[in-house]
């Protein structure tokens, strides 16, 4: 496992360099992650959930190190962050199933061809 810690403080340098070299995007990035504290429809709580939840979907270690530790600043509890994970873990299930379907189609198409 990793150091969680550590993996933030690897990874803050690198991002700020590379707002030096692409401003835009990391203050695009910044107002992607900020539009829901706007509208705020969901709780802050939620909105970490969900970021978990996606970040263990994509398998961004460095997205969990950070949201993670936001998590647990607003008291995100053991309970619900295990459902989650269960959201993530049954949607991974759930799109490796669907998707599937895909390999079926290109197989049945290029015996076709």
């Amino acid at each position: 496992m990793l150091e969680w810690k550590k993996t933030m403080q690897d990874i803050n340098p690198r991002l700020r360099e590379l707002s030096t070299r692409s401003p835009d995007t990391l203050r695009g990035v910044a107002l992607l992650g900020s539009a829901g504290e706007r509208t705020n429809h969901l709780t802050a709580k939620t909105r970490e959930l969900i970021a978990l939840a996606v970040a263990v979907t994509t398998r961004c270690d460095g997205c969990i190190a950070f949201h993670a530790a936001e998590a647990v600043k607003l008291g995100v509890t053991d309970e619900e962050m295990a459902e989650a994970l269960g959201v993530a873990i049954n949607l991974n299930a759930g799109a490796a199933l669907v998707y599937s379907t895909h390999v079926l189609d290109a197989m049945d198409k290029l015996k076709q061809a």
